[in-house]
């Protein structure tokens, strides 16, 4: 009896041992994350494996299958989501182990609550992880994706899946802390965005300033006498400038304009000479206006610059034979100029008006001749 009470303690106790390293295998290959290791036999498994891959397929139980996009309705769904919106990664815990359920391992932590992880992100914006750049990748978290762990430490996601599937276990890069849970969060974003409205308006207000700067500039002398001097040259040549461009250069224009006002002009004057002047002068008149040309002191002829014979010479008492040209006869016009009678002839054969005018004063007249 005493043997077979031996036999069965000794019995138990190496099934409690065959269990308790069973368990602990378990645990470590879970740990670590091996999937392509299992417990029963590689040659059975890798037999499945290859029997599943070199199975016939029945190509008549095969159907086509239609894509009528009525089933893509996650995509809007997603659309309609907040894109700022915080979520758990892993809201729900991992299954125990046997070893944890024996009580060999402790239990991981349980998840964390919302108060827990408003505590886990304060202390991270104290530390100012998302201000600095990825502890991983060493960059700006900008607008990718941001994950925040249970021990306060920031990564991009990218970073820490790419950390994970290197180190083949779920540890922090920072604190090598052991089964953490993750969190998305857009802190980094956000700051990244006030950082660059920052900057627009920083850009912004340069170029107003800049542009007030350029304005006063223009207007206010600089205090520099090399400076002042080419403020005041610019100046200068941009008055030159607009008064050259408010001017109309067409000279063409100008004159044929000037010439058809003279005309004109010419045409009222002559107009005014025929109301003015008599038809007929008496000898009362001539013998005024013959005394006010002799007031004027003419003793040569104005288009010939030839010297007149009148009857003030022959009174003075000058000798007519000392006047050579004394064949010409003198002549007195209405207006109290006196010329040749040639000489006012020939020029009212090449006047263009009706009436001839005189070529001093330009008015019509009524000429006689001086004996």
């Amino acid at each position: 009896m005493m043997q077979k009470k031996y036999c069965k303690g000794s019995s138990s106790k190496r099934d409690s041992i065959a269990l308790t390293a069973v368990a602990l295998q378990d645990h470590i290959l879970h740990n670590l994350q091996l999937q392509n290791l299992s417990l029963a036999d590689t040659f059975k498994s890798n037999a499945r494996s290859k029997k599943n891959l070199y199975k016939p397929v029945n190509k008549e139980t095969i159907k086509a299958v239609v894509d009528t996009g009525l089933r893509k309705t996650s995509k809007h769904q997603q659309k309609n989501e907040d894109p700022e919106k915080e979520y758990v990664l892993d809201p729900y815990p991992q299954p125990l182990t046997l070893a944890q359920k024996l009580g060999l391992v402790e239990p991981p932590a349980m998840p964390l609550t919302m108060e827990e992880w408003e505590h886990v992100k304060q202390r991270s914006v104290k530390q100012g992880d998302s201000v600095q750049p990825c502890a991983i990748c060493r960059e700006e978290f900008a607008l990718q994706p941001q994950v925040l762990l249970s021990c306060s430490h920031v990564f991009h996601k990218a970073c820490l899946r790419a950390f994970e599937r290197f180190a083949g276990k779920k540890t922090c890069p920072m604190c090598r802390k052991i089964q953490y849970q993750t969190r998305v969060i857009h802190d980094g974003a956000r700051l990244f965005k006030i950082k660059c409205a920052i900057r627009i308006q920083a850009f912004w207000r340069g170029h107003i300033v800049r542009k007030w700067y350029k304005n006063l500039r223009k207007t206010v002398p600089p205090k520099d006498a090399k400076l002042r001097k080419k403020f005041f040259e610019e100046k200068f040549t941009e008055i030159c400038q607009r008064l050259l461009n408010s001017y109309d250069t067409r000279i063409d224009e100008l004159f044929s304009e000037i010439d058809s006002a003279v005309a004109e002009s010419q045409n009222v004057f002559q107009q005014l000479d025929k109301k003015l002047v008599p038809l007929i002068i008496d000898e009362v008149e001539w013998e005024k206006i013959q005394m006010q040309a002799f007031r004027q002191d003419i003793v040569d002829c104005p288009i010939c610059i030839m010297p007149l014979i009148h009857p003030t010479h022959l009174q003075d008492g000058i000798p007519q034979d000392s006047y050579q040209p004394c064949s010409r006869q003198t002549v007195l016009l209405s207006c109290s100029h006196m010329f040749h009678s040639s000489c006012v002839q020939a020029f009212e054969e090449f006047s263009l008006g009706e009436r001839p005018i005189c070529p001093l004063c330009r008015s019509c007249y009524q000429k006689k001749i001086l004996n």
